[in-house]
């Protein structure tokens, strides 16, 4: 059963779902919401951007609007939607610190697992939310945004520590490069150099450069890989052309695009298009 909260004056959407929500997504489509997906007993098969992904049980996925989703096969399944009018990752990201981790993190796609402790609270939480749907009042919705909150923090928290992030005057670097990550997913269409996003956060590019190289990372690269992953994309998702999608994110000359993405993914883009085309 599909539980939705619709908030005229402000256009917001909050839904709880099980896998029958799923099935739109069978062939593939973009998410359009903010998606978690918690896989309760069983594994779930899907294809996020076109690439192969199974949700262990026990876990929960988390999802942007922009990212493509296919499902393939699950059950016993909860899904949390939402959208920026109902809660804003970006506005409320000082009380939940999830940008860069739980969403627009740009690497490795955000999976929380949950030990028996976690299922039980989370299980908790779930009815709670339940419960709040089922009460129509004029503080619904501020409570819906409460419930999700501690969601989100919850998950963060979860995340972090699995990654080994800690909270610590070492954190600032993990900090800067959330920031960063959150910039480039905001501007990669028109920014592909690493000065812009450097003045952005009152560094000097080799400042920043110097920052991420202790973690393993450059400020360039993180902008390159947006910036191919986006292409990836439109190649597998819509009929596009190269020169069609180049424009779209801000190349005025095709072949600079061609040229990124070869050097990325050792191919062209029209070799790619080529390779999904014979792989389906």
């Amino acid at each position: 059963m599909t539980h939705t909260f619709k908030e005229f004056s402000t256009n917001a959407i909050f839904n709880i779902g099980n896998e029958t929500d799923l099935l739109p997504f069978s062939k593939g489509k973009q998410c359009e919401l903010y998606t978690f997906i918690w896989a309760k007993s069983e594994a779930i098969d899907l294809v996020i951007d076109n690439v192969p992904f199974t949700v262990p049980p026990h876990s929960i996925l988390a999802l942007t609007p922009i990212q493509y989703l296919q499902y393939n096969s699950g059950n016993d399944i909860i899904i949390y939607q939402f959208n920026s009018e109902f809660y804003c990752i970006k506005d409320h990201d000082q009380e939940v610190s999830c940008v860069g981790i739980l969403f627009f993190g740009n690497t490795n796609i955000p999976v929380i697992h949950l030990d028996k402790t976690e299922q039980q609270k989370y299980k908790t939480l779930h009815d709670v939310f339940i419960d709040e749907l089922d009460t129509k009042d004029n503080i619904q919705a501020e409570m819906l945004r409460m419930l999700m909150a501690r969601f989100i923090i919850k998950s963060t928290r979860l995340l972090k520590a699995k990654e080994g992030i800690v909270s610590s005057p070492k954190s600032s670097k993990v900090d800067l490069l959330r920031t960063f990550n959150f910039l480039v997913e905001q501007h990669f269409k028109t920014e592909h150099s690493v000065a812009f996003y450097a003045e952005k956060l009152f560094k000097s590019p080799k400042t920043l450069s110097n920052n991420f190289a202790k973690l393993n990372q450059s400020p360039l690269q993180i902008i390159h890989n947006r910036i191919v992953l986006e292409t990836q994309r439109q190649l597998v998702y819509t009929d596009k052309t190269t020169k069609e999608i180049a424009y779209d994110i801000g190349f005025e000359d095709a072949s600079h695009l061609s040229r990124l993405f070869k050097k990325m993914t050792s191919m062209s883009p029209s070799d790619y298009k080529k390779r999904l085309k014979s792989s389906s």
